[in-house]
């Protein structure tokens, strides 16, 4: 480690500048899911006192940047969130310099920002600001601001409708987390690895296989629903996050078993690359895929395949 050059730090250290300032634009989903990454080579490829010095450096641009550019406060809001994120880069530095799994990397830097999340919202909550009820309001505003045709859509009134989004807050927050750790890690490898570090990959989406014990929970959840009907009551709400959260990693484990399947018999990976569009672009497959991914974790598929 200490072995980034000055004048490929400060590269990172601009695009880090970069990529706060465009948050302000429309590419800003985008940005988000690129703003650890720069940080993170950083943290790795330094001694901690240098990471120190040019992340300071960034930050200091950053502010100058848009009190020059817009006004200072914005300067501040930016550092706030570049700060937000800085956690969760400290702890997948870490993991990466002690040659952790992908999974572990996955598993802490996912639930440290979680955690900052909720933080975040208690923080907020005590100093006076309902996070929950501004994004409620929001939500209200943007149905309201709809065309008529498309509200006419939605078979349910927009209060009902916003309450239960507002109930789906836990699987919202597990899923960006997820997915703003995996987009992070996925191409802070490539490029650490690239530079001269060996940092541990994922197994191949073919050898991916989740606990049988998932199987139970999933079962059990869809029990569950057929009793559980009170919108107010903590079950439903549990069952509101849990249901697509596992349904989603299911239809994951029959993606992974369609390419096990073209791996196993040599096929190319057309199989499997339909299947992903099918997810894409037609939402009911999920439940379907799931189904698939239940009957591969649950019984012995692969083995019977191959005749091992």
């Amino acid at each position: 480690m200490g072995k980034g050059s000055a004048k490929s730090m400060l590269g990172w250290s601009l695009l880090t500048v970069v990529l706060l300032l465009s948050i302000l634009s429309p590419l800003n989903i985008i940005t988000l899911s690129l703003l650890m990454i720069p940080v993170l080579v950083q943290y790795v490829k330094l001694e901690t006192k240098r990471f120190l010095i040019y992340y300071g450096i960034s930050l200091a641009a950053l502010y100058v940047a848009a009190s020059v550019l817009i006004t200072g406060w914005v300067g501040v809001v930016l550092i706030a969130i570049s700060l937000f994120f800085l956690p969760p880069v400290i702890q997948m530095g870490n993991l990466y310099k002690k040659r952790a799994p992908a999974r572990t990397v996955l598993t802490i830097g996912t639930i440290t920002m979680l955690a900052e999340m909720l933080l975040s919202i208690l923080v907020a909550y005590m100093f006076g600001l309902n996070l929950i009820s501004k994004m409620k309001q929001f939500m209200l505003e943007v149905l309201e601001t709809m065309p008529a045709q498309l509200r006419s859509m939605i078979a349910i009134d927009p209060d009902t409708l916003v309450q239960l989004m507002s109930q789906m807050l836990p699987f919202y927050m597990i899923v960006s987390s997820l997915f703003l750790i995996v987009v992070t890690h996925w191409l802070a490898r490539k490029l650490l690895n690239r530079s001269g570090e060996s940092i541990p990959a994922f197994k191949p989406i073919r050898d991916w296989m989740l606990p049988r014990s998932f199987v139970w929970y999933y079962v059990i959840a869809l029990f569950m629903e057929f009793f559980v009907r009170d919108s107010n009551s903590i079950f439903f709400t549990l069952l509101l996050n849990l249901l697509p959260l596992l349904t989603a990693v299911f239809a994951i484990q029959a993606i992974a078993f369609l390419f096990y399947v073209a791996h196993s018999k040599q096929w190319n990976r057309t199989l499997p690359i339909i299947g992903i569009i099918a997810l894409l672009i037609f939402p009911p497959a999920y439940f379907m895929f799931s189904l698939l991914g239940v009957f591969d974790v649950a019984f012995p598929i692969r083995e019977r395949m191959t005749g091992k």
